[in-house]
């Protein structure tokens, strides 16, 4: 099986618990990250803003709270879409978030047409990173800006350590109890753990066609906010 088929198969599965895993393993400070991100994106009025790989819509949904009129989220697991539809529509946001099966390698949406596109978590769950990065380039207008919200690796004594053994121990361990697949929580800290981080992902981006990338880290490097633009 392909690993885009893998990582839609195993978030179809634990989408039901997702959202309250992903406050509870982080603490709660992804939702601080979340808005950092936004705050970058929302810099300037923005009409049209595309959430790539959005899950279960708390990236698009924090993106209206920062001056953006209107989200498409797109996302290959259709049950973590239709967590999003559902809270989109118990916040009487419907009419501006619209989510839908969208593949990040294989975009349908024509070119130049977003102001801005973000991923939050989940670019590097993408089977080909460069092809998902170019596409993203390919309908993001002239100007626009690219935001990606990813979990990287500390490299300081003693956060380096006790992330490496959270990561690797304590969040399999509890994910699995919880959402009843751990698997999927141990594949969450071997996909951060293989991702290309720091420079070497700024270099994927240039090549993907963004210019003025840059790295900023958060929360002593558990997290990094990668901006570009077109």
């Amino acid at each position: 099986m392909a690993k885009k088929e893998k990582v839609q198969e195993m978030f179809n599965g634990i989408a039901p618990k997702y959202d309250l895993l992903n406050h509870l393993l982080s603490m709660g400070i992804d939702k601080s990250w979340r808005k950092k991100a936004m705050k970058v994106v929302g810099a300037g009025p923005k009409e049209l803003v595309l959430d790539i790989a959005c899950g279960t819509g708390d990236f698009s949904i924090e993106a209206l709270k920062h001056g953006v009129k209107r989200v498409i989220g797109a996302d290959i697991s259709e049950n973590m879409l239709a967590v999003a539809r559902e809270k989109a529509k118990k916040r009487g946001l419907a009419d501006r978030l619209d989510f839908q099966y969208g593949d990040s390698e294989n975009l349908s949406f024509e070119t130049d047409t977003f102001d801005a596109v973000t991923v939050a978590f989940g670019v590097r769950n993408f089977e080909h990173l460069e092809l998902g990065l170019t596409e993203m380039c390919r309908v993001l207008n002239p100007g626009g800006k690219v935001v990606i919200l990813e979990f990287s690796t500390p490299e300081h004594f003693p956060m380096k350590q006790l992330y490496n053994f959270y990561f690797k121990n304590i969040l399999p361990f509890v994910g699995g109890l919880i959402s009843g697949d751990r698997k999927a929580y141990e594949y969450l800290p071997a996909s951060v753990f293989a991702f290309p981080q720091g420079e070497e992902f700024l270099n994927i981006m240039r090549n993907a066609g963004f210019s003025n990338v840059s790295q900023r880290r958060l929360s002593f490097g558990i997290a990094s906010l990668y901006i570009g633009k077109k």
